[in-house]
């Protein structure tokens, strides 16, 4: 009785996820593993079903005691049915009205979806916060080392809910993140939020520390200006596109200050934007060079070649390693150079001696003179463009809406030269991509789920009503993001996808129920508005059981606060929403349309048949 549309149901299912399968990236990493696991699952409870199920069944179960035959009616099951008779009295007598109020709340939940915004991802709350931090070009590492200090310090008087900090200055021997000195990352760990403290003037939100903390970070040194993050969202960040932010404004083009204009500007544009929380250039700026030009009529008298000169000057800045020292299995290096405090004074450079010939020496201002200027450094290239870039920061989570608000402004006011463009990355291109993807993906997987349905009920007419499922399931995902705040994201649209599968589910098994009634293999043959109201009380139980164990399986998901809880909620209320909308509307709308259909084109037949 149930076999086939059970078979097809959950090949619906596994097939709602095939779409998951071709994500890519790092959204690919994220969701496929779920999505094998439960096809995995779904085929492996089909085999379970089918075989070892009804062995059990006829062993364990024994019919019902004929005391025993109006259960159903008492409970929660018969409170439903209470319930459920006079509402699908009332869909029989006005399916039109029904379907018309069904379209109706359709739109309207489109309208609501364009108000939600997009993000790529939700955001995690790490426990931790990441200063990146930018300090005039220049500065020692010393002197920058003395500042961090002092910050750190600070911030840990001023706030006890920040329980340990550390920072990271400079290249490490293993130069895989290499910054000059005066960059670095500042690590701040903060327990968790119920313990903060309540006084006056203390943070109560994440977002209000990070305030807080860049005022006394800028009490403590001025010049420092920062782009906060977390530790992992910051290497996220870097990975998708080599740059440390939310989004990132990339312009291309060949003159190096022509780029830097434009990115000044569009700095400008973007720190008025609505939602932006702070904006950075990627390099920063141009820092002072001392550069040298040789003399060459004076190398020539004084018969000196200009390697001599530019590797005594190396030696004196850079250092000159002349031995080592060892120190059990390792050797350090003995490297002389010139003090740092005379490193860069011109005049101390200038006196630099030079060996000239056997016995005599020259200082350096004999064959040289020095100047100071400003360099680009480093020119960065994406593919062999040379490009200038922006690090943006958002306090919005409408990473679309903000994205698209953006190029507007920067469209309108920031005039490039023919070969110049402008390109916004980051975790918006991502989000991009994976629309992309999905856009063909989903619609191929829809078709081929439309074929499965024809298949299981052999007709066009009867596909296309419990096609009907999907849109209408969708409308309660919707709601419930809005309800509860959140902007779609790739998250969320896992939730509809798995979702889709349900609602399929449960209309397959009542049409189908409904069409043997009619085709008499359930019994005598009914007609249709008798097929149509006992199969739908038939099909009550398991529809409600179906909603009420997918629904409350995902209540724990939907109301989570640890590690990890921000990617679960969205998914979760997704199909909470969908399920409650879907089991109305197939309990409801589903009949309704069946008899109001099915009446049609039975007037239909009997109108062509005197005609022939």
């Amino acid at each position: 009785m149930v076999a086939r549309p059970t078979f097809f149901g959950i090949a619906i299912i596994a097939l709602v996820y095939v779409p998951v399968l071709s994500l890519g990236g790092v959204e690919g990493k994220l969701f496929q593993p779920m999505a094998q696991a439960v096809m995995l699952a779904i085929v492996a409870g089909l085999a379970w079903t089918f075989t070892i199920v009804p062995a059990l069944s006829a062993w364990l179960l024994r019919s019902p005691a004929a005391d025993a035959q109006d259960d159903h009616h008492k409970g929660f099951v018969g409170m439903a049915e209470r319930v459920y008779t006079p509402a699908l009295n009332r869909a029989l007598a006005h399916p039109v009205l029904l379907f018309i109020g069904a379209v109706a709340l359709l739109a309207a939940t489109f309208l609501v979806f364009k108000t939600l915004g997009s993000q790529f991802t939700p955001q995690l709350d790490e426990g931790a916060i990441t200063a990146m931090v930018y300090r005039p070009v220049g500065m020692s590492l010393e002197e920058s080392l003395a500042i961090e200090q002092r910050t750190e310090a600070a911030i840990r008087r001023a706030y006890p809910q920040v329980t340990h900090t550390f920072s990271r200055i400079g290249t490490s021997e293993v130069a895989t993140d290499p910054m000059p000195p005066n960059e670095n990352d500042l690590y701040i760990f903060y327990g968790p939020q119920k313990d903060w403290p309540t006084g006056d003037g203390m943070p109560r939100t994440k977002q209000e520390l990070i305030a807080g903390i860049e005022k006394v970070a800028r009490r403590v040194y001025a010049g420092q200006n920062f782009e906060f993050a977390q530790p992992i969202e910051m290497r996220f960040n870097e990975m998708l596109e080599g740059v440390r932010a939310d989004v990132s404004v990339k312009i291309y083009g060949d003159d190096y200050d022509r780029l830097e204009q434009a990115a000044a500007k569009a700095k400008a544009i973007l720190e008025k934007l609505p939602g932006t929380e702070g904006v950075e250039f990627e390099t920063a700026g141009r820092p002072k060079s001392i550069v040298v030009d040789l003399d060459r009529d004076a190398l020539i008298r004084l018969n000196l070649g200009a390697e001599e000169v530019n590797n005594a000057i190396r030696d004196a800045l850079a250092g000159a390693e002349v031995g080592f020292i060892p120190h059990g299995p390792a050797r350090h290096a003995i490297v002389i150079r010139m003090p740092e405090s005379l490193r860069a004074d011109p005049s101390a450079i200038l006196a630099l001696p030079l060996r000239v010939g056997e016995y005599g020496m020259v200082p350096l201002s004999r064959v040289a003179r020095l100047r100071q200027t400003r360099i680009v450094e480093p020119i960065l290239h994406d593919d062999t463009n040379r490009r200038a870039a922006l690090m943006v920061n958002l306090s919005t989570s409408d990473l679309e809406g903000y994205v698209q608000k953006a190029k507007a402004a920067i469209d309108g006011q920031v005039k490039l030269p023919p070969g110049y463009r402008i390109e916004f990355g980051g975790q918006y291109h991502q989000l991009e991509a994976a629309q992309k993807r999905l856009s063909i993906v989903v619609p191929v997987a829809l078709i081929l789920i439309f074929a499965l349905v024809y298949a299981a009920l052999g007709s066009v007419r009867e596909a296309a009503i419990v096609y009907t499922g999907i849109p209408f399931a969708v409308t309660g995902g919707i709601l419930a993001l809005w309800l509860r705040g959140m902007p779609f994201s790739i998250t969320a649209a896992i939730g509809f996808i798995a979702l889709s599968g349900i609602a399929m589910l449960n209309g397959l098994v009542l049409i189908d129920h409904i069409n043997a009634l009619r085709d008499g293999r359930e019994g005598d043959p009914l007609p249709v508005e008798d097929a149509v109201r006992q199969g739908a009380h038939d099909r009550l139980r398991p529809v409600l059981s179906t909603a009420l164990v997918a629904s409350v399986g995902f209540v724990p998901m939907a109301i989570a606060t640890g590690a990890g809880a921000e990617v679960q909620r969205p998914l979760a209320t997704v199909v909470i929403g969908g399920i409650i909308t879907s089991t109305i509307l197939t309990l409801l709308l589903l009949p309704s349309l069946y008899a109001w259909i099915e009446r049609r084109a039975a007037r239909l037949r009997s109108d062509e048949q005197p005609s022939a």
